[in-house]
């Protein structure tokens, strides 16, 4: 059964003004074009929904009963499509993106007024969860837009760098290694090490880059998170070693920070989105807005 909008509009127009005259004025068709699709509708449908004679026209009771439907179903088209429309103009929307929480809680901020100076009317979700989430919930659908550290190559996600951050040491306020202005990465060998919990990417980072200069670290104390890392070296429990996005958190904590060298171990921060997978106008718009930013920061 194919019934089209034009029938639908048509069938309205007549229904309330009780003339095909005059609905065919409101619709800018000839009688007989009317006519025609009146005829077409009905025959859709498998009955009259008009009866008329030369004097008067009238709803049949089956065209009484889908009256109501048939402007509601107009009303719904003209609704969705308007909908569309302001999607499309950034007018209305949502847009849910996932941060690692380093930079959801420092660089992210600024990103998101950019974005609601240009478009007030869209609300924002912002989802701060771990690197290696971020990652997953692109690949999996429950964000378009992410912003982690690389994830290395992968055939059904795109990763478009911004830039590079480098870990910093991050000591106890009282500890006897802030006196030197840098530090290489020997130095706190031999301190109890505070560090992420496997499989962490940023972990196997560290290990990797170490290793291959010979050094290990003597770690003592693991968890999932960068601030409760930040909580455990505030207390005096150790050391350990952040993204410099995290020396702003760390500093409200108490934990001071220091460059390390030797190697200077850095990591790519970067978009990431499904290949394959076309972007919303929201996400489209809150990407370009981020990628501008960093292309002339």
């Amino acid at each position: 059964m194919d019934v089209t909008l034009k029938q639908l509009k048509a069938f309205i127009a007549v229904s309330r003004s009780r003339s095909f005259a005059e609905a065919c004025g409101q619709l800018h068709l000839s009688q007989p074009a009317l006519s025609v699709t009146i005829k077409n509708l009905e025959q859709a449908v498998g009955g009259r929904l008009l009866a008329r004679t030369t004097r008067t026209l009238a709803l049949t009771p089956e065209g009484a009963s889908f009256l109501p439907v048939a402007q509601r179903l107009l009303a719904d088209w003209g609704e969705a499509l308007d909908d569309l429309h302001n999607t499309f103009a950034l007018n209305r929307g949502k847009l849910a993106i996932a941060a690692m929480p380093s930079f959801a809680s420092t660089e992210l901020p600024a990103l998101l007024k950019l974005f609601r100076r240009q478009h007030p009317h869209i609300n924002i979700t912002v989802h701060d969860v771990i690197a290696e989430d971020v990652v997953d919930w692109v690949r999996n659908g429950r964000v378009e837009v992410g912003i982690a550290f690389d994830p290395g190559n992968s055939e059904d996600l795109e990763f478009q760098p911004l830039f590079s951050d480098r870990f910093v040491a991050a000591l106890p306020g009282d500890h006897a290694l802030l006196a030197q202005p840098r530090l290489r990465w020997e130095m706190l060998t031999t301190e109890p090490f505070i560090a992420l919990q496997r499989p962490s990417s940023i972990r196997a980072l560290l290990e990797q880059s170490l290793s291959a200069r010979g050094l290990s670290l003597s770690v003592q104390f693991e968890t999932n998170q960068l601030a409760t890392i930040g909580r455990m070296v505030a207390t005096g429990l150790g050391v350990s070693a952040v993204p410099t996005l995290c020396v702003q958190q760390m500093a409200e904590m108490g934990v001071m920070c220091r460059p390390l060298t030797t190697p200077a171990v850095k990591r790519r921060v970067g978009l990431v989105t499904r290949r394959r997978y076309p972007l919303s106008s929201p996400a489209q718009a809150i990407a370009r807005i981020v990628r501008d930013y960093y292309r002339t920061d």
